[in-house]
């Protein structure tokens, strides 16, 4: 079975920041390029509603499922944010709200969602193993707390390798190995583990049986300054890596990653669920977001099929 190759609403967050596009618009343009299907990233918009007695925007809910299904492109995966390293009400409060976020993709008809652990902005200084150590059973007991409640709901939840605490083959690994439940798999960002100067092709290999989901992702990667650089900014400039690379968002197949190898690797380790688009660069998002796509399916059909 062939794999879906589709675009993620965030390969257009700057039009949709700047108001260029609405989400509507963004819809009808995976359409107009070509994509399979579809991932929901809820930044410059928003399915819940905190005056709505159950915290849901179900009017935005259902224009969204109505908009996806008139053009042809279905929803794969809903995608937010989540920050598991607190304690007390704090960590109650997230807990809370993320399992609303389970509600949204279950109304949106999702059968899986990812969620995060932690912030990926976490201060540089915390992202050490003895702070991952320390928040590791917080981060595991909190997920599997949410996906507990969303196996009840039809969902499956799903982390992701993202930022420079929550990443990499081990620590991801860990992570979903002390989740209970059988409700929790991986959703691989084949471009994430340069951030934490992992060789993204092993990463494939070593991942691709938990992997339910992946992100299509290229980085530039330079070893010397190349200026205007920031320690994170994932909105297209250059940032460090945890071990002080210098990474910028490329066009899928255009940046440095050794694209036909990584999706070579995950074609011969079998997997065939949703592939998206997620494009973080400096060139303008339409025409980045429209090859990438062209690209992703040229490479995934040249690569050889599984022995």
């Amino acid at each position: 079975m062939e794999p879906r190759i589709g675009l993620s609403t965030y390969s257009l967050e700057s039009e949709l920041k700047n108001g260029r596009m609405s989400l509507k618009d963004v819809i009808e343009f995976a359409a107009e390029i070509g994509a399979d299907c579809l991932e929901a990233v809820p930044f410059s918009y928003r399915f819940t509603d905190e005056l709505q007695p159950d915290g849901l925007d179900h009017r935005l809910i259902r224009d969204c499922r109505k908009w996806t299904a008139d053009a042809g492109v279905p929803l794969c995966n809903y995608s937010v944010l989540a920050d598991f390293c607190k304690e007390g009400d704090a960590l109650k409060a997230e807990i809370a709200r993320v399992c609303r976020e389970v509600d949204v993709a279950a109304e949106l008809g999702l059968d899986q969602m990812r969620h995060d652990v932690c912030s990926f902005r976490r201060p540089h200084l915390e992202n050490t193993a003895e702070f991952f150590e320390k928040w590791l059973p917080v981060m595991a007991e909190s997920a599997e707390q949410v996906s507990l409640y969303a196996k009840k709901r039809g969902v499956l939840t799903l982390i992701e390798n993202h930022g420079f605490f929550a990443n990499g083959v081990d620590r991801v690994s860990r992570i979903i190995d002390r989740v209970q439940g059988g409700n929790y798999g991986l959703l691989l960002d084949i471009g994430n583990v340069t951030c934490v100067d992992e060789d993204p092709t092993v990463a494939a290999s070593q991942l691709a049986p938990r992997c339910r989901m992946v992100h299509l992702k290229d980085f530039y990667i330079r070893r010397r300054d190349p200026g205007d650089s920031h320690l994170f900014d994932c909105e297209g400039t250059w940032f460090r890596s945890r071990g002080g690379k210098y990474l910028r968002g490329a066009i899928f197949a255009q940046g440095d990653l050794d694209i036909p190898a990584i999706l070579s690797t995950l074609k011969q380790n079998g997997y065939h669920g949703s592939m998206v688009i997620e494009f973080e660069g400096m060139e303008d998002a339409r025409y980045a977001s429209a090859v990438g796509l062209a690209n992703a399916r040229r490479i995934w059909q040249e690569a050889p099929d599984r022995e």
